[in-house]
This record gives structure tokens, sequence and C-alpha cells, in this order.
């Protein structure tokens, strides 16, 4: 059959308050203009992030009933690491209460002044918690992944070129190297297993840990099994085995692709550095045998981590974003090509020209979107990377607006109307004003800076 359907049946449904344009402007001027702010309940379809957001299955439901809350030694927890072994078998597995908690862990003890982190490209909180310790975070994706329109089939890769000279140059001053996957802030494009291969390959050479970021591995493996050579006839399980293997450490959002609404992990090989992120996180987060969480937390994501890989979840996932991205490239709207694992990016710089990147496109497109039609999005953009440690501020690389479509929460119908928005947004897009900050933080400004439109 040509129709991919959604491999799993609805068996609770919760209402979604339907509002009109007129309501939404005023609850979004009342929000500052900042979509972060807004209640959830004023919102009809949210796509403002995919993390923690999934539907959980019955299966896992079933599983919180099995969560033993003893503080040390649950049997939960020892259900939580076999899971997470079974995919990526790290010596040390290390619960928190989310990706960046480990992240936040990780880099307290590796970060410091005067240390330089590379990565294809850090996401928000990743880049926060580097800069935060005094080290300086460096994106190294390859010259592809900054052209949104571009087809190509592994846009997150590492530039293997380029991380070989900052290596070279930089020498003791970097502590590790990192690689996301899928690359999030680069419109969630996929890394080939060739190109984690020389990224492990080059920083064994220069005697560096190699850390994955991990939130997204499945996705990723599915791209590897669909697009690089020789990879089709192989599981999804057996790509994620080998994609962690190449690692000496891993941090993990379980709020991604294990389907859980709270959770996820720091993974290490070496032992010393273990020690100290275990002392670390029962200053910050628990005892290492729950990490922050409730014992049904971790055996929600050991029931998760077994369904991520199923290949017709999968299919069926991956199909939604590029039938998306579909009817917007259709419709004329600018789209990251090709579509990526999560989310469909909305190339806003190059959709609104008449806005300036300081002016910021993105925000203006996502604005519009809930004004219009109650849709949610992310700016991921000039907002969110342009502000640079020392207060200055650039443009970002892009300007993009990132619609994360949560995991087995949303139907067809729901993608049909979200084309309808864009197809009348289309019609009004040159009149739309840019956007000035009025109130901001020095870091993570994105969560909660206030705006107002340009005049």
């Amino acid at each position: 059959m040509k129709t991919i359907i959604e491999p799993f049946r609805i068996k609770s449904v919760e209402p979604i308050r339907m509002t009109t344009p007129q309501e939404r402007r005023d609850l979004l001027k009342r929000a500052d203009y900042n979509l972060f702010k807004l209640h959830s309940d004023d919102v009809l379809i949210d796509l403002l992030t995919d993390s923690g957001t999934s539907a959980m299955s019955a299966q896992q439901w079933s599983a919180l009933m099995a969560g033993d809350e003893c503080y040390a030694g649950s049997p939960s927890f020892y259900r939580f690491e076999a899971a997470v072994r079974d995919l990526m078998d790290f010596k040390h597995i290390i619960p928190t209460h989310q990706g960046r908690a480990a992240e936040a862990i990780l880099f307290s003890i590796l970060g410091g002044e005067g240390k330089y982190i590379p990565s294809n490209t850090h996401f928000d909180t990743t880049r926060g918690n580097i800069e935060n310790s005094g080290a300086e975070a460096t994106d190294l994706v390859i010259e592809e992944g900054k052209d949104p329109a571009l087809i190509h089939p592994f846009k997150g890769n590492m530039d293997l070129d380029k991380l070989e000279s900052y290596l070279g140059e930089y020498g003791d001053k970097v502590p590790c190297v990192m690689l996301t996957i899928t690359n999030n802030a680069g419109g969630g494009q996929p890394v080939s297993l060739e190109n984690i291969r020389g990224t492990a390959a080059l920083a064994k050479r220069f005697g560096k840990p190699f850390i994955i970021d991990g939130c997204r591995f499945a996705e990723n493996a599915w791209f590897i099994q669909q697009r690089e050579a020789g990879q089709g006839d192989r599981t999804i399980k057996e790509i994620v085995r080998d994609c962690f293997a190449l690692a000496d450490g891993m941090t993990m959002s379980a709020k991604k692709d294990a389907f859980a609404n709270i959770g996820g992990w720091l993974a290490l090989n070496d032992d010393e550095l273990a020690e100290k992120c275990r002392a670390r996180l029962i200053m910050t987060e628990g005892f290492p045998t729950y990490g922050g969480l409730a014992g049904r937390d971790l055996d929600a994501i050991a029931q998760g981590l077994t369904e991520i890989v199923d290949e017709n979840y999968l299919r069926y996932r991956i199909r939604t974003n590029e039938y998306i991205g579909e009817r917007l490239d259709a419709l004329g709207v600018p789209v990251v090509k090709p579509a990526g694992g999560h989310a469909v990016f909305v190339d806003a710089r190059r959709w609104l020209s008449h806005i300036a990147p300081l002016q910021y496109p993105g925000q203006a497109v996502a604005c519009a979107l809930y004004e219009l039609g109650g849709i949610r999005g992310c700016e991921i953009g000039t907002v969110m990377f342009g502000r640079a440690p020392d207060g200055s501020e650039k443009p970002a690389a892009m300007d993009l607006v990132r619609l994360a479509i949560p995991r087995r929460v949303y139907t067809q119908s729901h993608a049909d109307y979200m084309v309808e928005v864009f197809e009348e947004l289309s019609a009004i897009k040159d009149s739309l004003p840019g956007y000035r900050i009025t109130q901001e933080p020095k870091m993570l400004r994105h969560f909660t800076a206030s705006f107002e439109p340009l005049q």
C-alpha cells in the first residue's frame, strides 16, 4: 500500500480548546510575544518542542505501576540500566532528570575557562552549559549543512578537516569532542555512520574522549539505514549499537527518542570521570540509582527504549515530516531540505526577506503562525544563537522556525490544518513586522525574553 498509516491505535484523548484569532492576538501580547510564555491550553497545535511531549504507550503506562520508589538500589534502576545497555553498551550509566542535567554535570568537570569544545552543532542548552563553565563551544558542521535548500543525505556531518585543524590548534585546551545525532539546530539533519567513525578516529588520534549527544539516536539510525551505502539490510538496533560502540560517553534526553515525559542519562566508560560525575550528581540530582527521577519514570524509559527501534514506527515518523515539508514546498514556503527526523524547519530568513536578521524573522513567523492558526513553533535562529557571551550580537548562521512534531500525538488532519495555515500566511507574509527585544537574561534568552513588534 502507498499510504503509510499510524502504526498505533488511539486509546485516550485530550480535548483542544478552540480559540479565535483575536483571542490569540491578545494572549500573545500578554505573553510579551514570547511563545514560551503562553499557557499550553491556549495552543491548538503545540509544536514548540518534541521534548517530553510524546504520547506514552499502554505498555509504558503499565510499566509505571511496576516502578519501585526505594531511595537506593531500586529494581526500576536495574531495568532502566539493562534497557540502555542493550542499545548503548557503556560501562557507567548515570540517570538524570533530563538531558541538560547530564550536560551540566559533564561540563562542570570537563569545562572551564580556557577550554574549547567542538561539535557538529551544539544545541541551546549544550552551548549554555559549556559557556556557563567558562569554556567556548564551537560548531564545525559541513558547509552543506549551512544551506537550507541544498539536498544532501547527511547535512549533520562533522567537517572532519576542520575538526582535525581545530584539535591541532587547541591541543590540550580541548577536553572532549562532541557530536549531536541528529543535528537539531541544523534542521534535524542526520550524521552518517561513516562520519561518526571518522569523528571517533580523530578524537582517538588526538587523545580526546568522544561524547555523543544522542537524544534522537533512533531517527538518526533510520536515516543511516535508508541513505548510507551498505546499511540497508541492517536492523535499526544493529546500527544504533554500532554508533555508540564508537563513543567514550553520551548525554541523553529520554524526553525525545525514549518516548518519556521526563528523564535522561549520562553514560561513560572512564572510571575516574564517572566517579566524579556521580559525586556531582549526588549534590545536584539525587542518588546514582535514581538521579532525580521517580522509579516509575525509569521504568517508562526502559519500555520506551524497546519501542523506539520499531521500524514501522520510524517509517511513519519520518514520513510525517516529509509529507508536511513537501506540502509547504509546493506552496512556495522555503523549508530545510531534506526534511529532518523530528521536525520541519522553515527558512524564515529567506521567506521574510524584508526583515533583517537582527529584527528576528524567525520570531515574526512564529508569532504569525500562532495568531493566525494557534500553532506554536520555536525560533531557531538569531534570537536563540545571536547573543555572544561577551554581550555582542550578530546574525545566526540561519534563521529557522522549528515545527517539532511530538511523537504519537497528532494525526493527518492536524498536519493538513498546519499546511492550510501556512497557505493563508503566505498571502500576508510581506506585511509581517520584525521584532525587537525589550528585556532579556544574560544566557538562554529565548526562553524568557520579552519582545515587541516593530512599527
